[in-house]
């Protein structure tokens, strides 16, 4: 197992994590928490170099999805940098990629009841050079947003976070209890403190609250 237990903060720098052979040519991960090698929770990032291809899996509570950079495919299309999907319980697919991508994958996580399958393209926050705020995706007490802060305006406050916060810094920079955060940095935190949270100057970032 790997960082399965949710009482204890997690902060880890995926920069100076090396990447591992999944049983798939050309698919390589970072795992960040594991349950077990091949099935369970996990959560991981991925990496498919050109031409690679998955063999088709089922997810028996689901699959949560980010597109970092490049272009992820399946029997539903293509998705570029900025897309976020869930596949729900129950799904399968055979994903591959053309020319390459990078992830943030989750699985095995969902509630029984969520049945949603769900693809955002988010073209405008992903691009934009303004603060903003973007809903992902609500269910039950779990939220998911993609957030843009520039010239260190506060907008955090304004989300409804619970105590439990995931976080991936996909750009720029920030400050948590005094560590230091920036691009490709993971952070799971049960009881997050919205005080300890500084954004100095700008940061993009894919968060997560209420859903452990």
């Amino acid at each position: 197992m790997l960082n399965m237990d949710f009482a204890q903060a997690v902060f880890i720098d995926t920069n100076k994590l090396d990447w591992v052979a999944s049983p798939m040519s050309g698919v390589y991960r970072k795992p960040l928490a594991r349950e077990e090698a091949e099935r369970g929770h996990a959560t991981s990032l991925v990496q498919y170099e050109a031409g690679s291809v998955f063999r088709p899996h089922p997810h028996p509570l689901g699959e949560e999805i980010l597109v970092l950079s490049g272009i992820f495919s399946d029997e539903k299309g293509d998705f570029n940098a900025g897309s976020y999907f869930r596949n729900p319980p129950g799904s399968s697919h055979a994903p591959h990629s053309h020319n390459g991508c990078f992830l943030l994958v989750k699985l095995h996580q969902f509630q029984t009841t969520d049945l949603n399958q769900v693809y955002i393209d988010t073209p405008g926050i992903w691009s934009s050079t303004q603060s903003g705020i973007l809903p992902l995706y609500e269910f039950g007490s779990e939220r998911v947003w993609f957030v843009r802060i520039q010239n260190g305006e506060d907008i955090l406050h304004e989300l409804d976070l619970s105590a439990s916060v995931e976080l991936f810094v996909i750009s720029g920079q920030a400050e948590y209890d005094g560590l230091q955060m920036s691009s490709g940095v993971w952070l799971r935190e049960p009881e997050f403190k919205l005080e300890d949270w500084v954004v100095p100057s700008s940061c993009f970032i894919w968060l997560k609250s209420g859903h452990f």
